[in-house]
């Protein structure tokens, strides 16, 4: 069974990718983040996904960065608690797409280890995806591994980020750390 695993940072791949392995899963990752902003926090995570992946003998895809596809989804919508919905999709509609064409049966995504994500709304809209795709989505709660796998990426020196990705996630953190 091979699964293509939609990958959001590398704190949030560690536990995911060790739980699909031990189930016999061949994993392979998928950087596809259009939401994250600025370009700076883009590479940043990028690096951090490139040389996890390295060390744990991942491959791992890094389709063009294209924040516009981010954009002109959410337009409109900015303020809409729909816009993380709305994302969601995004990525796993293109997770999907990629897994179609290269030969995955399934695919899965590393926001579903966040406690701070909606996991309902993940796994319908990974279900729904799947549907229309050929390809199976793979549904499990990673979420008790969240901590241990930040605490070992920050243990490790991992880049750990602040925020959700995108410019708007960034705002409200911002504005957390003011008050």
């Amino acid at each position: 069974m091979k699964l293509l695993l939609h990958t959001c940072c590398a704190p949030c791949e560690i536990f995911p990718l060790e739980q699909l392995r031990k189930k016999g899963f061949e994993v392979a990752a998928f950087f596809y983040n259009p939401n994250i902003h600025p370009f700076s926090e883009y590479k940043n995570r990028k690096q951090a996904v490139a040389d996890y992946s390295k060390a744990v003998n991942l491959g791992v895809t890094f389709p063009e960065y294209e924040p516009k596809e981010f954009f002109q989804a959410v337009n409109g919508k900015e303020n809409n608690p729909g816009r993380c919905e709305i994302c969601w999709g995004l990525r796993l509609n293109r997770t999907a797409k990629e897994a179609k064409v290269k030969g995955f049966t399934h695919f899965t995504t590393t926001l579903l280890v966040s406690p701070y994500q909606d996991q309902e709304l993940i796994k319908k809209i990974g279900q729904d995806v799947a549907k229309g795709s050929g390809v199976e989505f793979y549904y499990e709660d990673f979420r008790p591994g969240f901590r241990k796998a930040h605490d070992e990426a920050k243990a490790k020196g991992i880049y750990c980020q602040k925020y959700c990705g995108c410019i708007y996630g960034e705002i409200e953190q911002c504005k957390k750390s003011v008050k």
